[in-house]
């Protein structure tokens, strides 16, 4: 703890001075010089936590909970979902146990009802049959096809108010969510991404397949819902409904995580190139296709960073787990 002993040591002290002005200027820019030394002292102390160089069992109680503030303020996707051995930084088993804050479990259960009608109006706006048979062509783009757009405009302006009132929900109430930054964020981004689909018809049909995410963002917020106890998905004696619940909600979460995120978002900037390659465009199309690549670009690197948290999380486990049974041969 050399790094909070020398900060305790070389705070800025306040002196008093004859002018109650100068006092009141000198107060302020100390604290602010102390809080970024601080800042400092502790972004280098989670460094050498994370690397292993200092045991997080060692520190006292009061770094202990700087270190939590800390991590809090800049939580992971996965760290919020998952529970996460904070000494060795690996996934265990379950999800997060949480306990009765209404803040939270109002605005959980106003996005488990909300996301569904915006869910099956994107279904309703999808010719399925020709979506089941373009799987297998290998002939043109198959999402253009198979968009009707029967009720774009209902769809469209469902999820409108869905992302607004989120947004003001989060930003009156931030204590709502994990991280309100991090949604905040999120929000606006897909707020002016809705703007093209809205103003080109042609592609009306890339907002239904970006929304298909939130079939993703149900199963992880029900995740944590119908969970609270945080019970690993697999354990084996738990009550057989629970057990089927958790274990098809888990598995729905993975099955969406892996199919929209990891695939079917990529995807969309392959069909951006082949629309771009046609030379098809109308003006106002080419007018929005560099927005809509970068914004959608944004979101895919978005889907590649809690990809990798993820799986650098379980590598760790799977390495934590070979490491004991190792040790006990």
């Amino acid at each position: 703890m050399d790094e909070l002993t020398d900060y305790s040591q070389s705070a800025p002290t306040i002196t008093s001075t004859n002018s109650g002005t100068q006092r009141q200027d000198s107060n302020h820019n100390n604290t602010k010089s102390s809080k970024k030394q601080r800042n400092i002292i502790m972004n280098s102390l989670r460094k050498r936590v994370n690397a292993g160089k200092v045991s997080y069992s060692s520190m006292d109680e009061q770094t202990k909970q700087e270190m939590r503030i800390m991590r809090r303020k800049n939580r992971h996707l996965v760290e919020q979902h998952y529970k996460i051995d904070q000494e060795n930084h690996v996934l265990l088993p379950g999800v997060p146990t949480y306990d009765e804050d209404l803040a939270r479990d109002f605005h959980d259960f106003f996005n488990l009802i909300c996301l569904v009608p915006i869910i099956a109006l994107n279904v309703l706006n999808w010719d399925w049959d020709k979506l089941f048979q373009s799987i297998h062509s290998k002939e043109g783009i198959p999402f253009i096809h198979c968009w009707t757009g029967e009720y774009f405009y209902l769809f469209f302006y469902v999820t409108l108010a869905y992302f607004i009132v989120d947004l003001i929900w989060v930003t009156v109430i931030p204590r709502a969510v994990k991280s309100p930054s991090t949604i905040i964020q999120h929000h606006i981004a897909t707020i002016l991404y809705l703007i093209i689909p809205f103003h080109v018809q042609s592609f009306r049909f890339l907002m239904g397949v970006c929304m298909s995410v939130e079939m993703n963002t149900w199963f992880l917020i029900a995740r944590r819902v119908f969970n609270k106890q945080g019970f690993p998905p697999w354990t084996i004696d738990l009550p057989y409904l629970f057990s089927v619940r958790v274990k098809l909600i888990s598995i729905c979460f993975y099955i969406t995580w892996i199919s929209i995120r990891c695939v079917l978002y990529p995807y969309v900037l392959v069909v951006f190139y082949k629309m771009v390659q046609s030379g098809n465009l109308r003006e106002n199309e080419r007018m929005f296709m560099p927005v809509g690549t970068c914004l959608h670009s944004v979101f895919c690197v978005l889907n590649v960073r809690w990809t990798i948290d993820l799986i650098n999380s379980k590598i760790r486990q799977w390495k934590t787990k070979t490491n004991d049974i190792a040790s006990g041969l």
